[in-house]
């Protein structure tokens, strides 16, 4: 069966963005390339200031998810921080590990809807995190 695993960009942060997730969900990173890395191909020459941004990072969470980024070059203009087209679903196996996401990932963000009990049966909360990326966090299970 296919999956789905997010890939989200960056203004230039993607490190500190992943350091953060990494410290919340655990986790290895399973590929790591900086811009610099293509250089050495010779068909793509990014400048020196770009060199040591992400060109791609893959953080595995669990046994099936992994959660990718990159920094955009320059050249392609900035990521719009505020968009709200689309969040991030994470559902949990227990209240507790789900309190744990919530809590963890929302520090220094804005919380849209507080974690508890949602009318739909499950347990639910909703927030932007600090570097602007959008998450929902659920449990459907009663532990």
């Amino acid at each position: 069966m296919a999956s789905i695993n997010p890939h989200i960009h960056f203004n230039g942060n993607t490190e500190e963005a992943f350091e953060f997730y990494k410290s919340v969900f655990g986790g290895e990173y399973i590929k790591l390339i900086r811009f610099r890395d293509l250089n050495t191909m010779g068909e793509f020459i990014f400048p020196v200031e770009e060199e040591n941004k992400i060109m791609h990072i893959a953080l595995s969470i669990g046994p099936n998810s992994i959660l990718m980024g990159s920094d955009v070059p320059s050249i392609l203009g900035r990521v719009n921080e505020n968009e709200n087209r689309s969040k991030i679903s994470v559902f949990s196996e227990s209240k507790e590990e789900a309190d744990n996401i919530f809590h963890g990932l929302s520090v220094g963000g804005s919380v849209e809807m507080p974690i508890g009990d949602a009318p739909w049966g499950s347990y639910f909360g909703m927030f932007r995190d600090k570097y602007g990326i959008e998450w929902m966090i659920q449990c459907i299970s009663n532990k």
